[in-house]
């Protein structure tokens, strides 16, 4: 006589539950598996081990500046194609596949905004636009933003995501770079504000401009900061680079970077260096 009988269920039967794309994502640091909603209400900051996806350039106006708001300039200006430059294609190609894909004219959006309302100078780098590279356009953007903050005599706040300078314009890309320094040494001379925001990546040219000439430099959590590649480092020098090279800690610890911030904290920060960093009438 049997006591007990385990009952039989078919394992095949009843509809299999589809869990529906963009519900779930895998975390790239811990490799937990996260939904998105846990991750969006966290500013796309892993809740176990802090590890920061990166977000959309638009997502930090909406994160840093007062309800989100840019009173955006220079909108429609847009890259020619001088050099005629074409690789595996036209890079007039790319630049309408790169405005059809964004929305936008080019590689930067700037504007002026409010940080706990106080007025800044604000431009923030999309790196959905051929890698956030910048060329004439972008170094113009970001020309002008200074301009405004000379004129106006408000703080300077550049985000900054970039792969570097676009080659497809050659020299005139390469100049932005002196262009760009130089009209940040004029804000210097008035002692207005800078203050450099690094994001994951922020490299090679738009690195070696302005985006280290920040009064303030302050980098988000494990972000890719650099000149060149670390394959071409380790070949130019001959040897074995170091662990974690190129990353924000790495940076930190060097002396490169002022603070490293975590996104839920960067208004919070950003907020506090104006209030700290007022601008001082010229000498």
């Amino acid at each position: 006589m049997e006591w007990f009988r385990k009952k039989s269920r078919d394992l095949m039967s009843g509809e299999k539950k589809d869990i529906p794309d963009g519900v779930w994502t895998k975390c790239k640091g811990c490799r937990e598996i996260i939904t998105v909603a846990a991750l969006t209400k966290n500013f796309w900051i892993c809740p176990k081990c802090t590890y920061h996806f990166r977000i959309k350039g638009h997502e930090y106006i909406k994160l840093i500046l007062d309800d989100g708001k840019l009173e955006e300039y220079d909108i429609e200006i847009e890259s020619a194609d001088p050099l005629k430059f074409k690789d595996s294609k036209k890079y007039s190609d790319r630049i309408s596949a790169a405005q059809k894909k964004t929305n936008l004219k080019d590689a930067v959006v700037a504007g002026i905004g409010k940080i706990e309302g106080r007025e800044v100078s604000f431009a923030i780098m999309i790196f959905d636009f051929i890698g956030g590279s910048m060329g004439s356009v972008v170094g113009e953007k970001i020309a002008r933003a200074i301009e405004r903050s000379i004129e106006k005599k408000i703080p300077l706040i550049i985000i900054s995501s970039s792969g570097g300078a676009r080659m497809m314009e050659g020299i005139l890309s390469l100049m932005q770079m002196a262009k760009t320094s130089a009209l940040l040494a004029r804000l210097d001379k008035l002692k207005v504000p800078f203050i450099s925001v690094l994001t994951n990546p922020t490299t090679a040219g738009v690195m070696a401009s302005y985006a280290s000439l920040g009064d303030v430099i302050i980098a988000e959590p494990q972000a890719l900061l650099g000149f060149a590649g670390p394959r071409v480092i380790a070949q130019t020098i001959g040897g074995e680079l170091p662990p974690n090279f190129q990353s924000s800690e790495f940076f930190m610890d060097h002396g490169f970077l002022d603070s490293i911030v975590n996104r839920n904290e960067l208004k919070k920060t950003l907020s506090l260096l104006i209030e700290y960093m007022p601008v001082k009438e010229s000498e």
